[in-house]
């Protein structure tokens, strides 16, 4: 059965190491070893991770001579955000009531 593509970016984000990747991969693009370098873990782990950030289409991987570096790919996190944001009005009518009442009896 197929993952739609919005499951399989909240499935990858579920988890703090991968977000963490992500956070790295914001500032520029990076080989797997530096990526690992601040986890306790193995390179072949974070290749683990990669490889899941890689099918949900939130980073992109390239081969340049004996290195394969990735790349963050924003678009699947545009979709995220806009998935969030149609819930956006609902929160901040939400919000805003709980203010208006904090007022009312504060």
């Amino acid at each position: 059965m197929p993952v739609d593509q919005l499951s399989a970016t909240f499935a990858a984000l579920a988890d703090p190491t991968r977000r963490a990747i992500l956070a790295r991969l914001v500032e520029r693009e990076a080989t797997v070893n530096e990526l690992a370098a601040p986890f306790p873990m193995s390179a072949q782990a974070v290749g683990k991770h990669l490889r899941v950030l890689e099918h949900a289409g939130l980073i992109e991987r390239r081969r340049t001579a004996q290195q394969r570096p990735s790349r963050l790919r924003a678009v699947a996190l545009k979709d995220a955000a806009d998935w969030f944001d149609t819930y956006r009005a609902f929160w901040e009518t939400g919000f805003d009531r709980m203010d208006q009442r904090l007022r009312e009896h504060g």
